[in-house]
């Protein structure tokens, strides 16, 4: 897993406004930790920093997956939101 680059951040970002407009930033800081986005092949995962410590043990080749699936990125560099994410957008949608 690793960080989003600036183009992608930037990407996810667009989108997520689209649904929650400025409330992204209570999907990072929550009261329950920071929470952070992290692509792994071509999907991007939201998780908590605690479980992103724990997922840097495992070697990339034999990570399947770590925290919830927002979307992927498809071959053109288009961010398509994924069914999963619903849950955390729901409650901060316009």
């Amino acid at each position: 897993m690793r960080p989003l680059t600036e183009a992608e951040t930037r990407t996810v970002f667009e989108k997520l406004g689209k649904y929650i407009g400025e409330n992204i930033q209570l999907l990072v800081d929550r009261p329950d930790g920071t929470y952070c986005f992290r692509l792994h092949r071509d999907r991007v995962y939201y998780l908590s920093e605690k479980l992103l410590k724990l997922a840097a043990s495992v070697p990339r080749e034999s990570l399947v997956a770590a925290g919830t699936c927002f979307g992927k990125f498809t071959k053109s560099q288009k961010f398509r939101l994924s069914v999963t994410a619903l849950d955390f957008l729901a409650p901060y949608a316009k």
